[in-house]
């Protein structure tokens, strides 16, 4: 329900919303800009030194006003002429024009009503309060993604346009719901809406009737600052029975011409203070640091929204239409979906369309929206949970564990948990997993037990699915086809093989850089942006299920290039290996931010055996800013399956590799990269103990061997693989 409120206003009011922040952030320009060009007056000087050497200068001299900038500008007549111009404080003198700013006056008529009038007015007033509920609903969102307002600055995943739209809101959010909430106030004193707040007295009936007494014989003037000054009206010549009329911060008052005596005094109101305070708020007129800050921040709504529209269309590219989705409060079954890349959606779908089809009101959503109270009618809850990294939550499932765990299982309705993975990756189904104990810890009921499905395959499914049906008492038949990812042709353009003297015949494969669309470059899609270590898909013939590998390069290398090793009887693997230049593969691009090396410049341990040095050559090559990196590779024998052996001597000469150690498996001592990190004890350690990461990629069992090599190696500094990995600082790519 949040993320509708928030969407809608959003896509709906995008036009209104960027015209009031970008000609808001202009306008927040000229109060900071007046300010360093306005003469300032010395401390202390009061309003009847001020406005004596004014009339000095300008007998006419009509008013005297003072910006909250600080500038002070006269207006007068001179043989019926009138005239005005900016006040120099110290001498009197106009030393600028003091006609208005054009631009200036453009952008506050199209920020106030579209230079339309009353009926503009009313269009930006809708426009504010669009505002206002996205900034509401957009805190709320973001405290829901990085799970609780203490995790409001946690780091971020995901693809860019979501990360862009969070980092900017939840930075610029506090200063949008104050410009929104200011600008509604504004505009509802601006159509009388307010209460009446008018302060101003009266004229005062009894005046002297004299005229022409000294400025400095005023008390009132001489006491009043110039700072404080907000306006000095004088009496109209030659009328005696007119007076001096003082505005300032505090109030107004009149002045008697004659006497110099203060007639009467009138303080603001208290409405009229928080006006005057929200006005000041909104535009930075007398705050100008403030409102270049809130300026700033507006800057960040056309950013927003051209994010925010991209993240509408990849949802609804990447989450299937979810056909007579009922309420929640309405809804038998709540079925929810902790998805990474989408795939699981398209499983949620299916199930989501035979419960209806059986008479169920099934109600479809996020994990992320998990909310219990909702639940009015709920019966069960089923969850559809993917894993993301280690055991993470996928990036539909943040916060969901934090809601849930105050909870008290025994009044919610039963559950059931259903977990996607692979079997190859050895945090298989790890979030679900977590789930499905998490629940077992709050005593919440349990529907069905905690089952799996292996590489999205329709038979898992199917079986579970008539397990749910005889739960419900319902015949449950899950046909699932699984969406075929769309695909872009890669052309192979060079290959080196290695490893066929080991019996282990690996290929580096480079394909040429497909042409990326318009729409891809934009935001990102597809092959126009990818990294050494994100993932390509591969589609095999024969099998509708894509093998994922790591990849070696990155955009800028302008190629796309992995290692394949081919595995007895592997359809995909031995399709890849078999491929000569100028043939083609249908792949498509998943993003593993997880496994990235990062900016900083803490070294890098570099950990892999096999085709695991893919990734890790990837992040060699693009290291030019030098920052160290320690390579311990795994091979079978240098003679035949030392990868990258050819760069390697460059990338150290240029500074790219600060150090390798090989760890050769087939040889008169057989030495595996386990050992080599054991070897090298000592260094790891102390680059370990200095912020040094660890990435290991490669296959489980040698995964497990190097983790068990780093538990021994730093015990006596008392850290472990698991404490590293929770801070960051060890990530693994296995298979």
């Amino acid at each position: 329900m949040i993320r509708a409120f928030h969407r809608w206003p959003g896509l709906l009011a995008l036009a209104l919303v960027t015209v009031l922040s970008l000609s808001g952030a202009a306008l927040s320009v000229f109060p900071a800009a007046e300010r360093l060009t306005a003469p300032q007056v010395e401390a202390g000087l009061n309003m009847a030194t001020l406005a004596t050497r004014i009339q000095t200068a300008y007998p006419g001299v009509e008013q005297i006003r003072r910006a909250p900038s600080g500038q002070i500008t006269a207006y007068w007549f001179d043989l019926g002429a009138p005239g005005a111009a900016v006040i120099d404080p110290a001498t009197g003198m106009g030393v600028a024009s003091a006609d208005p700013n054009q631009v200036e006056r453009w952008l506050t008529n199209l920020h106030r009503s579209l230079l339309l009038g009353d009926g503009g007015r009313i269009a930006m007033a809708a426009g504010a309060a669009a505002m206002f509920v996205l900034s509401l609903t957009g805190a709320a969102l973001v405290v829901r993604r990085t799970g609780g307002w203490r995790r409001w600055f946690a780091p971020l995943r995901g693809p860019l346009a979501h990360r862009l739209h969070v980092e900017i809101a939840r930075i610029a959010v506090a200063g949008l719901f104050l410009l929104s909430i200011t600008g509604l106030w504004m505009t509802a004193s601006t159509f009388g809406l307010l209460p009446g707040a008018d302060s101003t007295p009266a004229f005062p009936a009894d005046v002297s009737g004299q005229t022409n007494v000294a400025l400095f014989d005023m008390p009132t003037l001489v006491d009043t600052l110039v700072t404080d000054l907000r306006e000095l009206s004088f009496p109209y010549p030659g009328d005696a029975s007119d007076v001096f009329t003082l505005k300032t911060h505090r109030g107004t008052g009149y002045i008697d011409q004659g006497t110099g005596a203060l007639l009467i005094w009138a303080d603001l109101s208290g409405l009229e203070r928080i006006s005057e305070t929200i006005h000041m708020l909104h535009t930075g007129q007398g705050a100008a640091a403030l409102g270049l800050a809130l300026g700033l921040m507006a800057l960040g709504v056309p950013v927003m929204g051209g994010s925010g529209v991209l993240i509408w269309l990849a949802g609804r590219r990447g989450r299937p239409r979810i056909r007579g989705n009922q309420r929640a409060a309405q809804a038998e079954t709540i079925l929810l979906v902790g998805s990474e890349g989408g795939s699981t959606w398209g499983f949620a779908a299916t199930l989501h369309a035979a419960l209806t089809q059986a008479g169920q009101r099934v109600h479809t959503a996020p994990l992320s929206a998990f909310a219990p109270g909702s639940y009015a009618r709920a019966a069960r809850i089923i969850v559809l949970a993917a894993t993301y990294g280690d055991g993470e939550a996928p990036a539909s499932a943040k916060g969901f564990l934090d809601r849930v765990k105050d909870l008290d299982g025994a009044a919610l309705a039963p559950l059931a948990v259903l977990g996607f993975g692979d079997q190859s990756f050895p945090a298989y189904c790890a979030f679900a997993q977590t789930v499905a104990a998490t629940a077992g810890a709050l005593a919440w009921q349990e529907l069905l037990p905690l089952d799996t499905v292996d590489r999205q395959s329709p038979q898992d499914f199917a079986r579970w699915g008539r397990a749910l049906g005889q739960a419900l008492g319902i015949d449950l038949d899950l046909v699932h086809q699984p969406v075929r990812p769309t695909t872009e042709t890669l052309t192979l353009i060079s290959r080196r093989d290695y490893g066929a003297e080991v019996q282990a015949p690996t290929a580096i494969l480079r394909f040429a850089l497909p042409r990326a669309p318009l729409w891809h470059r934009l935001t990102g899609a597809g092959f126009a942006r990818f990294n050494a270590g994100d993932l390509i898909g591969i589609l095999p013939e024969g099998s509708p299920l894509p093998r994922l590998y790591s990849l070696a390069s990155a955009r800028r290398d302008g190629f796309v290039e992995i290692v394949v090793k081919k595995h007895p009887g592997g359809l995909c693997s031995g399709q890849l290996t078999a491929l000569e230049p100028g043939d083609t593969v249908n792949a498509f691009l998943r993003r593993n931010p997880g496994f990235q090396p990062g900016r900083g410049r803490a070294p890098l341990i570099l950990i892999g055996a096999g085709t695991g040095i893919g990734p890790l050559a990837g992040f060699i090559r693009r290291n030019a800013r030098q920052h160290p990196i320690h390579l311990y590779f795994g091979l079978r024998h240098p003679d035949s399956d030392f990868f990258y052996s050819e760069e390697m001597p460059t990338w150290r000469k240029e500074g790219r590799l600060t150090r390798l150690i090989t760890a050769v498996s087939r040889g008169a001592r057989p030495n595996y990269v386990q050992d080599a990190l054991r070897g090298d004890a000592a260094e790891v350690a102390r680059l370990i103990r200095d912020g040094a990461r660890v990435m290991v990629c490669g296959g489980r069992d040698m995964a497990a061997g190097v983790a068990d090599a780093l538990a021994e190696i730093l015990a006596p500094t008392g850290l472990t693989p698991a404490v590293l990995r929770a801070e960051g600082r060890y990530v693994e790519d296995v298979y």
